[in-house]
């Protein structure tokens, strides 16, 4: 299985962040291969002129329609998520989430920015065909707190949960997810296969 993570702070210390973090070890131990990406290692003139010939959205664009699945993680501001990560998905084909589960993460200053997901992030992962959007994960500031020196931010215990269980629900999906036949394969199937009528 093969993840994409994507994160879309701006910011290298940020609550999404950690929640994405969080999320892709707890998937690397189950044995699934997360490759990450963040809006920030993106040349900025790539993302604001929409460069789709730019070896960086190109491999990007490659990972994404190998993936099974895709964890998006984003700021809130103002009411919306992370406007350089909405510019990275603008340059994703039409279909480029055909057949993916998505998980959808959020962070904001308070829980008055948690209907951001429903109302501004998954219309545009529909958008991209996502073949389903869990319910998704938002935290508010208070329920991620940085440690002092080099230790690990923590969670509440309630996020904590929240953040398995999505986990959870998340790694069922992609199990469940039917894998590709090969046209050939298919091809071959269909020839020998025994019809009545």
């Amino acid at each position: 299985m093969l993840v994409v993570s994507i994160g879309g702070s701006p910011s290298p210390r940020s609550r999404s962040g950690v929640l994405l973090e969080r999320s892709r070890h707890w998937l690397q131990e189950r044995g699934v291969e997360v490759v990450n990406f963040q809006v920030r290692d993106f040349p900025a003139e790539d993302l604001l002129h929409a460069r789709f010939d730019s070896p960086h959205v190109q491999h990007f664009q490659q990972v994404v329609a190998q993936a099974d699945g895709l964890i998006v993680a984003t700021p809130v501001y103002k009411a919306s998520f992370a406007g350089a990560l909405k510019t990275l998905l603008d340059l994703l084909p039409e279909r480029a989430l055909v057949h993916k589960i998505v998980l959808p993460i959020a962070t904001g200053g308070s829980i008055a920015h948690m209907l951001a997901v429903d109302y501004a992030l998954k219309p545009v992962l529909s958008a991209l065909k996502a073949q389903e959007t869990l319910q998704g994960i938002f935290a508010d500031d208070s329920q991620v707190s940085y440690a002092e020196g080099s230790k690990p931010a923590q969670l509440t215990p309630a996020l904590e949960a929240r953040l398995l269980d999505s986990l959870e629900t998340f790694h069922v999906a992609l199990a469940r997810r039917p894998s590709a036949v090969a046209p050939g394969v298919l091809n071959e199937r269909l020839i020998s296969a025994r019809w009545s009528i």
